[in-house]
């Protein structure tokens, strides 16, 4: 691990029908601000993986420029996976999250942030950024292995304005959220038709500041 996790406090549930993080601090801040405390180096973002509705683990902290998510490469720095304890018990989830292997890489960018497919099997994004915000759905991206997308792009989300789509309108604001699921795909063109029915998947919520 490349920085330290944190908790989010213990009155707030942990998953919603949505699969948006749903943990605020008094006053409404999300997890994302809760992590940045005075004098420390400033994260970029921070990600959390879920399984299905269930998040598993806690928030992880990002601040260097690159990091590789994976499931089971302790040779690696980064966030693995396979270290965070999983109470999921459904054979699905257990076939999928032994297919993510070597993950993705999340780069930030001078023009956003990239994400490359490492794995051996595709990989679906859903970005605020990747889609015109007037749409009534935003679009699920599919990414096969070896290649990258640019996923986030920080002047458009300042720019944005809040999109229609069901799943980010059931929470706060969240053009600076990414959805992103190995192996299986959610949306109009699949059966799953929210993120929280897919096995194995993050949420990235970037820093706005």
């Amino acid at each position: 691990f490349t920085s330290a996790p944190s908790d989010c406090p213990d009155s707030v549930p942990s998953s919603t029908e949505t699969g948006g993080t749903n943990c605020l601090a008094p006053g409404g801040l999300s997890d994302s601000q809760v992590l940045q405390e005075p004098g420390d180096r400033s994260h970029w973002c921070v990600v959390a993986y879920w399984e299905e509705k269930t998040r598993v683990g806690r928030l992880y902290s990002v601040q260097e420029p690159s990091l590789d998510i994976f499931y089971d490469l302790p040779q690696w720095n980064g966030f693995c996976l396979g270290q965070l304890n999983s109470d999921n018990k459904s054979q699905l989830v257990q076939k999928v999250r032994s297919k993510i292997g070597y993950g993705i890489q999340l780069t930030k960018e001078v023009d956003g942030v990239w994400v490359y497919n490492r794995s051996s099997y595709p990989i679906f994004i859903k970005s605020a950024t990747l889609d015109n915000p007037d749409s009534r759905t935003l679009l699920v991206h599919k990414v096969f292995p070896g290649f990258s997308i640019k996923a986030f792009d920080y002047e458009k989300a300042y720019t944005l304005q809040r999109p229609n789509d069901h799943e980010f309108t059931q929470q706060p604001w969240t053009g600076f959220t990414v959805q992103i699921s190995f192996v299986k795909g959610w949306g109009q063109c699949y059966t799953r038709q929210f993120i929280s029915s897919c096995p194995c998947w993050l949420e990235v919520i970037f820093n706005n500041r």
